[in-house]
């Protein structure tokens, strides 16, 4: 794919006038603007990690092994499949939102997501079909992994671009706080199914209703989406700021924010991950588990938007480091009380304690990163970092935690794990100059 070539809809600059007439309109409409997309991307991120939450029966339902354990790790691998194809979507549709528009590659982001979540939804079990049913929720995970690498680039570059510059900040968080949205209705509804429902009843087809409902709410997102103006030909793009040239100049900042996505993953992760740990490792009912899921949104929401807010005025820097650092030294003490305490208060303040640090640090940084990139390569540079951050380090969490409690007996294993990749992306974070006031281009 030539990633320099443009396409036809953005070889002509657009005219001061049409440049003032974007600005005017994006600032008239800000709520709309952040309306559509956090509805799209909450709903995008609310049926890739649904499939987190019900990870334990999905795991019997396509994957029987002859353990419990065996079939919880073949479950949490495949959940790590859908991170596999992130990178390539990042690159294909993170491209096509800097050649066509943010507003058409967010379209096709939903069409995707659509795609993957039916076909979870309505694939029958391995008991039922066999071999076919595990493939085909590998392939529906490997296009919700293309959906979601190219929707983080788009849906950022859009929300700052559309923000006025004091608060940027603010706006770029929902990017962040709509992941807590997702989060917490999937863990509301899941609380729902596990309470009304016989165990042999989630088992046999209630873990699929999440998906439904999504489902039935993605068109509703693809009309907001629809509506929503286009940020990306407000201005010009500067020579040399464009395609695989304007990449080769950005690479130390590309770099740079792939370890930012390390920390911030592995913390959102194994945030995620609490509520098949507390069933698996800790033995809790699963109605008291599923309750983690539910804090871990609530905190990224609030948290996010805090992160945000405290970032257009203080500086993204100190927002994004101060948590990390926090973070590295404090959850494995966190662990080690909720392992030594394992009851339901302590289960829900450490979860809550480990996503607020993590949604009030990836907020500043989620924002900073294509503060740094010039407009041609925006949505194509983060989209790379986030993708390939999220697909080495995030894909791989989930089976990495489950792998280090079983053969090291010790189930603080996670917290070591976070601790571990915080200390890495603190040190990047400090390498990354500010960008709080700078000018977009």
């Amino acid at each position: 794919m030539n990633l320099d070539a443009p396409l036809p809809i953005t070889s002509r600059a657009a005219t001061p006038a049409q440049a003032r007439a974007a600005a005017t309109e994006s600032q008239g409409i800000s709520k709309k603007i952040v309306a559509a997309t956090v509805a799209g991307n909450a709903l995008e991120f609310y049926d890739f990690v649904t499939y987190a939450f019900f990870a334990v029966y999905i795991g019997r339902t396509f994957f029987p092994a002859s353990t419990p354990l065996g079939s919880l790790l073949l479950s949490v691998a495949v959940f790590g499949v859908g991170f596999v194809s992130r990178p390539l979507g990042g690159i294909l549709i993170g491209a096509f939102a800097d050649r066509a528009g943010r507003k058409p590659a967010m379209l096709l982001t939903i069409g995707l997501i659509t795609v993957g979540t039916l076909g979870l939804a309505l694939t029958p079990s391995y008991d039922s079909i066999g071999l076919a049913a595990p493939i085909m929720v590998v392939l529906c995970r490997l296009v919700q992994g293309l959906a979601l690498g190219g929707e983080v680039g788009p849906s950022s570059a859009f929300l700052i671009e559309s923000a006025p510059p004091r608060q940027r900040g603010l706006y770029a968080s929902w990017q962040l706080a709509s992941q807590g949205v997702a989060t917490l209705v999937a863990g509301a509804l899941g609380l729902v199914i596990i309470g009304t429902l016989a165990p042999a009843q989630v088992q046999s087809w209630g873990w699929r209703v999440p998906f439904a409902v999504g489902l039935l709410l993605l068109p509703v997102a693809f009309y907001l989406r629809r509506e929503m103006p286009e940020t990306l030909h407000a201005a010009p793009p500067q020579a040399g700021t464009v395609g695989m040239k304007g990449l080769a100049k950005q690479k130390g900042v590309i770099m740079l924010a792939i370890l930012l996505v390390l920390g911030g993953t592995v913390s959102n992760y194994v945030g995620n991950y609490m509520t098949t740990y507390a069933i698996a490792t800790l033995k809790f009912p699963p109605l008291i588990a599923m309750g983690a899921t539910v804090m871990v949104g609530l905190a990224t929401l609030a948290f996010s938007l805090l992160g945000g807010w405290l970032s257009d005025r203080y500086g993204r820097k100190p927002v994004m480091l101060w948590p990390r650092v926090a973070t590295a030294i404090l959850i494995v003490p966190a662990f080690g009380l909720l392992i030594d305490h394992p009851t339901q208060g302590t289960l829900l303040a450490v979860t809550t304690f480990l996503a607020a640090l993590a949604a009030t640090s990836g907020a500043a940084s989620l924002v900073a990163i294509p503060e740094l990139l010039p407009r041609g390569i925006r949505a194509t540079g983060l989209s790379i970092a986030y993708a390939v951050g999220v697909a080495i380090f995030g894909g791989t969490t989930q089976f990495i935690v489950t792998w280090l409690i079983a053969a090291t007996g010790n189930p603080a294993a996670p917290a070591w794990y976070v601790a571990g990749t915080s200390v890495i992306t603190a040190l990047a974070m400090m390498a990354l100059p500010e960008s709080r006031g700078r000018a977009l281009d």
